[in-house]
Parts: C-alpha cells; sequence; structure tokens
C-alpha cells in the first residue's frame, strides 16, 4: 500500500542548488519511495529569519511511498543531517531544509509532525512551486495556485531556470526523457482528488 506525499526543499547556506538537488537523489533512494515529480526552483528571500540571512532556493516534490508519515520525516531528517543542517537558530540560514507538507489521508496533531504544515498555507517558497508542479493541487480544501497568489511572500519569489530532476532507477517510473518528471499533472488520488488534498 503506497501514499502520495508533498516535501517541501530549501537551501540558503553553500551550494544551494547541489543540495536541493542531492536531498531529491537521496528521497528518491529512500526504501520503499519514489519521486513522481519535482517542482521548478524558485529563489526568495528569508521569511522569519535573521534580517541577514541569505536568499534561499525552494522546490517541492512529490513522492510516491509505502512509508508511514514518520518514516518519511526520518528519512527527511536523516538527509539533512547529511547535509550539516543545524538547529541553532529558529528559522535560521541552514544547508538543508525538508518540510513534510501533507501526507495523503493523514490528518495529525503530533507536535513531531503536524499534518498538514501548519503554515505552508501561507508560505509562497511552498504554494507557487507546487501550484507549477500540480496546478489542480489542493490544501485544506483550498486551491493551492489561489493560495499561492494569496501570499504575501509572493512579491519576493522568482523562477529560476534551474532543474532538480534526476535519473531514477529501471523499476521506476522515468519522465520522457529518462528523468523523474520536472512537472507532472496527471496523478489523481482517490476519486479524482489531487494527492495530498485535504
Amino acid at each position: 500500500m503506497t501514499a502520495r506525499c508533498v516535501v517541501a526543499l530549501g537551501a540558503n547556506l553553500g551550494d544551494r542548488a547541489a543540495a536541493l538537488r542531492d536531498a531529491v537523489a537521496a528521497l528518491d533512494a529512500a526504501p520503499r519511495t519514489r519521486v513522481r515529480a519535482c517542482s521548478p526552483v524558485v529563489e526568495t528571500r528569508s521569511v522569519g529569519g535573521p534580517a541577514d540571512s541569505p536568499d534561499y532556493l525552494n522546490a517541492v516534490v512529490e513522492l510516491e511511498t509505502g512509508l508511514s508519515p514518520d518514516e518519511v520525516l526520518t528519512v527527511c531528517q536523516d538527509i539533512e543531517n547529511t547535509h550539516g543542517r543545524t538547529r541553532e537558530v529558529r528559522w535560521g540560514p541552514r544547508t538543508l531544509d525538508l518540510d513534510v507538507v501533507c501526507f495523503e489521508g493523514v490528518r495529525s496533531e503530533d507536535p513531531r509532525l503536524l499534518l498538514p504544515h501548519p503554515r505552508a498555507a501561507r508560505r509562497a517558497f511552498v504554494l507557487e512551486p507546487w501550484a507549477l508542479m500540480d496546478p489542480a493541487a489542493t490544501l485544506e480544501g483550498r486551491s493551492v495556485r489561489e493560495l499561492a497568489d494569496a501570499a504575501a511572500d509572493r512579491e519576493d519569489l522568482r523562477v529560476t531556470d534551474l532543474t532538480l530532476s534526476e535519473r531514477p532507477s529501471e523499476d521506476r517510473a522515468p519522465g520522457t526523457d529518462g528523468s523523474v518528471a520536472q512537472v507532472q499533472t496527471d496523478h489523481p488520488g482517490p476519486e479524482g482528488e489531487p494527492p495530498c488534498a485535504t
């Protein structure tokens, strides 16, 4: 039994693009997990952190996984740790940040993993790449595209020409060019709803 989930990626220290590409590859290599789609990469100012924080590169991926939400969180934290992630300052600069945004069919009030992510609906740096990846996506019954357009940090965001697509293993569903699909919209969830719709 597998489920779809959306994970947001961000980095504003070191080689930001390489860190995001490495994270996508690591997620695709996780047990019983594959990356179904990668969003375009956007660049944004730091939100909520120190005033002198460098700009972020952000993206979103959709996973299909046989792992539980808690197991996906552990995978994400292990990937962060591999890239030297530290947590001394809340919303401070980081080499890599992975957030589980939503998980198909799951709502969680567990402080370790709140689902859907409690701040995702207000963050253009999550919503805009997600909407570009999946224009039909919804979050808490609302259009991700509409949420992105209304987000306060929308004006500070720009879409880059960077790509995070990676070549999957032979037993995985490749894109038409042999890579994970950069943008994929033909993936409805149960009864035609987009994955992670809540």
